[in-house]
């Protein structure tokens, strides 16, 4: 019952957001902010609730080698969904399946939201590196060691990419219902995997626990160094570096509780 509330509480912020997407705009500073913030707070939970726990479970050649397999994985596939998610005129920088300009007041949607598949791109990579995030999330609340700051970082990450990703949907001409139609199947799926991370996995041996946690440690850092630190830092500037600094804090005091 607590991965499903935990499950619950960490995905609706997927449904949240693309209800925000799919009706409303903000400057872009302040999307620039929350994308940064996550980040910040991303950090926090795969050093010390991931990778950390993947090591003392398995050993630094186990955690190492689940870190690395995570982070190709995620590339090479992220790397895919950017030339799947390209509109008539690809962009010159920058991810195109994270099209902050079309969540944006007084921005014209890039072409990858128009005339390409940009929300479709970005909601299958938080599907990609959610599932081993809410797997991680089910093994740290099975084996009782908190989950808190891991369950912030990924709620305050799900949030903006789920906006972006309902905005680069609403600008292609998707309607409101199958934009939130697919961001309910993606929380439904990502609240299965905590479920799946508590129960099966949690009961397993230490070894076998410490590599979907480097995998999923992998995942996240590799998402936010090819899309959300640089796509925040180009749209917010310097001010992103005091948001990244106060997602870290928080999540950081959520680790110590």
């Amino acid at each position: 019952m607590d991965a499903l509330i935990f499950g619950v509480i960490a995905s609706s912020a997927l449904v949240l957001g693309a209800l925000a997407g799919a009706k409303i705009q903000l400057p872009k500073p302040v999307l620039a902010i929350m994308l940064s913030f996550a980040a910040g707070a991303l950090i926090t939970a795969l050093a010390f609730e991931l990778f950390e726990d993947a090591y003392e479970r398995g050993g630094i050649w186990r955690a190492a080698l689940g870190l690395i397999a995570g982070a190709v994985v995620f590339t090479v596939l992220s790397a895919w969904l950017d030339r799947a998610a390209q509109g008539r005129r690809p962009e010159s920088r920058g991810s195109e399946k994270l099209d902050v300009d079309a969540a944006a007041e007084e921005r014209t949607p890039s072409t990858a939201s128009t005339s390409g598949a940009a929300g479709l791109a970005l909601l299958a990579a938080v599907t990609l590196d959610g599932v081993p995030e809410n797997v991680a999330l089910g093994v740290s609340l099975g084996v009782g060691t908190g989950g808190l700051a891991l369950l912030a970082a990924i709620f305050v990450s799900n949030f903006p990419e789920a906006l972006v990703g309902s905005a680069s949907m609403r600008a292609q001409g998707r309607s409101q219902k199958f934009i939130l139609g697919t961001w309910l199947v993606c929380a439904a799926l990502l609240t299965f995997a905590v479920v799946l991370g508590a129960g099966p996995l949690s009961t397993a041996d230490p070894e076998t626990i410490s590599l979907p946690l480097a995998f999923a440690a992998g995942a996240v850092l590799a998402s936010l160094a090819d899309t959300l630190m640089p796509e925040a830092y180009e749209k917010g500037g310097p001010l992103v570096a005091l948001s990244t600094t106060g997602g870290f804090v928080l999540s950081f005091v959520l680790s110590t509780l």
